[in-house]
């Protein structure tokens, strides 16, 4: 399998770990950067869909370790054996995340602090393990961590909205600080893609969302693995400290433009009648 979009072999030789990698968009991601010529090692706390990812990849170039980035001897385990296979590691894509839906007033304290140590805490333990055991002996390395869009609220998520906004503030302070390891971080804040993930929501939920984006569509899971394939190519070395918006426009309105109800009888956004000039 080649790259839809990429040149042949322009990630040869890099070595990637993708959290959450079982499903979704973390599986879309180990696909385009296997296909890229990565090798990448897809982790998760269930095997079962690590190992259908690392089946699917370009020529076995993926493989499956179990791992939940919540645990910090796990995390150490996990970057250890991936040095010991292969020798380095190039990009971490800290894909791995989650939350429920709950009015605020519901969530009890033990939810709020599951959902933070997993989006936080787990984005931190694996940050820093890759890079104090890997990128910087190693003089370099890229990480791209996955949030959310949009920015403005995320009414019944307000453990992510928290959890995910302290992700793209860590992003922004480790490109100061470890810039000087020639290490490189970005965020990219996904919009609604048509993943399964979606699907668990209240139907009313998954069948309005697409509604909700200027485009009218959702994000094909592909849309964003070229984005991190990218960041990972020798053409994403200046970008770091950024958080790139990949949501179709939904962090700048909610709906289609212009609204409905707000055209005139030929389709044009209404506008304000203009007194002529004396």
């Amino acid at each position: 399998m080649t790259s839809r979009i990429f040149a042949p072999g322009l990630l040869d030789g890099q070595v990637c770990i993708v959290t959450g990698g079982g499903s979704g968009l973390g599986r879309a991601t180990a696909l385009e950067l296997t296909a890229c010529g990565a090798t990448v090692v897809v982790a998760g706390r269930r095997p079962e869909p690590l190992e259908e990812t690392a089946g699917m990849c370009a020529d076995g170039r993926c493989e499956a370790v179990a791992c939940d980035i919540r645990e910090e001897d796990q995390v150490s385990s996990l970057v250890d054996g991936v040095l010991e296979r292969h020798g380095r590691i190039d990009t971490l894509v800290n894909n791995a995340g989650g939350q429920f839906m709950s009015p605020a007033e519901d969530i009890s304290p033990k939810g709020f602090r599951t959902v933070l140590k997993l989006n936080v805490e787990g984005t931190w333990l694996m940050t820093q393990a890759v890079a104090t055991k890997a990128m910087i002996p190693a003089g370099g390395g890229k990480v791209v961590s996955v949030t959310l869009s949009p920015h403005h609220g995320l009414p019944g998520m307000v453990h992510s909205s928290a959890a995910r906004a302290a992700v793209e503030n860590m992003t922004r302070t480790l490109a100061i600080e470890w810039a000087r390891f020639g290490i490189r971080l970005t965020a990219v804040a996904s919009g609604h893609f048509a993943t399964e993930a979606l699907r668990k929501y209240p139907k009313p939920v998954f069948e309005g969302v697409a509604r909700t984006v200027p485009q009218q569509r959702l994000g094909e899971p592909e849309e964003q693995a070229w984005l991190i394939a990218f960041l990972a190519s020798p053409a994403g070395e200046y970008h770091s400290g950024s958080i790139i918006t990949l949501d179709g426009a939904r962090d700048n309105w909610f709906g289609p433009w212009p609204p409905p109800g707000g055209t005139d009888e030929e389709g044009k956004p209404l506008a304000e009648e203009r007194r002529p000039k004396p």
